[in-house]
């Protein structure tokens, strides 16, 4: 199973991610990960959050633009050469990845978990595992 992504759009200007970080906080949202990228008048947020749908409402309700997009999210072992596996199962299926980025988190502190943009999440997690890869639920991002 997928799991969403919360894409937040961000005007480029002090505060603004403090802003946004401090809706969620006031409201007790845990965020699991979060990349942030940039252009020259706005930012994009890309957050992973314990409750996905609560998350997005806040947000809203504060403002904010944001959509759901669904991503895949892998959990690998936390070692020298973790990611290099993984990315040679990828390649073997045949799925290109748009972007990706990582987080550390739970109580198995030898693990990492990996969250990947694909072009057709459904396809792709259907030949990922086909390939013997387990992708993480909603429910396991909750409980991390």
């Amino acid at each position: 199973m997928s799991i969403k992504q919360i894409s937040v759009f961000l005007e480029n200007k002090p505060g603004t991610l403090k802003k946004m970080t401090g809706v969620l906080a006031a409201k007790k949202v845990d965020m699991r990960a979060l990349s942030l990228a940039e252009t020259k008048d706005f930012g994009i947020a890309r957050i992973i959050v314990d409750d996905v749908f609560e998350a997005v409402n806040i947000l809203k309700d504060a403002d904010f633009i944001a959509k759901l997009t669904s991503v895949l999210a892998v959990k690998i072992p936390d070692v020298p050469g973790g990611l290099d596996q993984l990315l040679s199962i990828f390649s073997e299926a045949e799925v290109n990845i748009e972007y990706m980025y990582a987080f550390l988190g739970g109580s198995d502190v030898k693990s990492a978990y990996m969250i990947f943009r694909v072009a057709d999440t459904k396809g792709a997690e259907a030949r990922l595992t086909k390939k013997g890869l387990r992708v993480l639920t909603q429910e396991d991002i909750a409980n991390i």
